[in-house]
Parts: structure tokens; C-alpha cells; sequence
């Protein structure tokens, strides 16, 4: 990942949400997106000029613009057709970006569209989230990475959300994943954590 100082950024044409610039790189704000929070307060995952990703809850492409200035394709899928909206302009100025509108719930109904990926990024308000995480690494290569960011209230709104990150990690680690980083990502995103994690030898 680039960082200026300590700053993270991208490289790569700016005006997607009004970021800022540091000469001709893209600040990464961390209020912003969960995964330059991650970054911030974790490790990650390393993304590079030959990384595949299947982004899952693209929105509006705010994330997806900043994974796209170093992959080399992002699948960003989305459910909502107004987001979608503002993803195909993203995707207009980024040429490797495939927007998908799909239901990540369902990979079957994309599964046709996708090659292999070396990531699975997954950031979706759903209460099933593990399972759709475990659902999607059939697209994953061999030792490739999962990052599930957790919206805790979106799972049980009951129930206290260092109780559902025990629970969806316990899931994780049930259906064979590794889990490499887990964290809260305080203090950018309130009741939301990150789960990294890679499922050995999937095929």
C-alpha cells in the first residue's frame, strides 16, 4: 500500500467523492472507508497491480475507486439500483472495474461473470454475513483472502456486537477459514469490525 508520510493514499484519477489530493495521489480517508481504516489501525491485506477482487456491497464506488487504482480487476458487485447508478459512472472512468448488480447472497447469479480472485472483499448489511463470506470463497484461488467487514447491528441489533464478532469469527473458523486479523474499527466506524482471513488450499 503508498503512504505519504502517514497518509494513505491511491494512485489514480481524483473527483470520485471530492477526496483530497496530495500531489497527483488520492488521500484515502479512513471515515470514509472501512477498508483504509483497516489500514490504519491493522495490517490488511496487500493489493497490487496483479490482485483480482471481488468486492461485495460496492454502494456508490467510493472504496471500490481506491481498490481499482491498485488491482488489476475489481468485480464489484451491488444489489441497489440507486447506488448502481453512481458505480457505472465509477466504473466509466475506471476501466477495471466490472459492476455487477447482484444480489451477494446469490453467487450464482454471477458466477458466470467472475474468473478466480485472489480477494474477496466483502462489506455488505446483511444478517448472514459469515455465510455469505463462505458462500463466496468458492471464487477465491488457492490461499486467497477473505476480508469481511462486520456491521455488527446489522446481524442482530438484540444482541452486543463483541458477542456477534465472537460468533461470526467461531463461523469462520468452522467452515475451515484461517483467521489471520480480527479488530474493531474504532475510532472511524462505530460497532463495525474487520475479519481477515484465507481458507488454505481452496479450489
Amino acid at each position: 500500500m503508498i503512504w505519504i508520510g502517514d497518509v494513505l493514499v491511491s494512485q489514480g484519477e481524483g473527483g470520485v467523492y471530492s477526496e483530497r489530493m496530495l500531489g497527483n495521489a488520492r488521500v484515502w480517508d479512513p471515515f470514509r472507508s472501512k477498508l483504509a481504516a483497516l489500514y490504519y489501525e491493522g495490517t490488511g491485506v496487500e493489493i497490487t497491480s496483479d490482485t483480482r477482487v471481488l468486492y461485495l456491497g460496492a454502494a456508490n464506488g467510493t472504496t471500490v475507486s481506491h481498490v481499482a487504482d491498485y488491482a488489476d480487476v475489481v468485480y464489484a458487485v451491488e444489489f441497489a439500483p440507486r447506488p448502481m447508478q453512481d458505480l457505472l459512472e465509477v466504473a466509466r472512468r475506471r476501466k477495471n472495474i466490472v459492476p455487477i448488480m447482484a444480489d451477494a447472497t446469490r453467487p450464482e447469479q454471477y458466477a458466470p461473470l467472475v474468473e478466480s480472485v485472489d480477494l474477496v472483499y466483502q462489506d455488505v448489511a446483511q444478517p448472514d454475513q459469515a455465510m455469505i463470506a463462505i458462500r463466496n470463497s468458492a471464487f477465491l484461488k488457492p490461499d486467497g483472502k477473505i476480508i469481511l467487514m462486520l456491521k455488527t447491528r446489522s446481524v442482530d441489533v438484540r444482541k452486543e456486537p463483541g458477542a456477534i464478532f465472537k460468533e461470526t469469527v467461531e463461523a469462520l473458523v468452522s467452515a475451515g477459514f484461517v483467521v489471520q486479523e480480527s479488530l474493531w474499527l474504532l475510532p472511524y466506524h462505530q460497532d463495525h469490525a474487520a475479519i481477515v482471513c484465507t481458507k488454505p488450499g481452496v479450489r
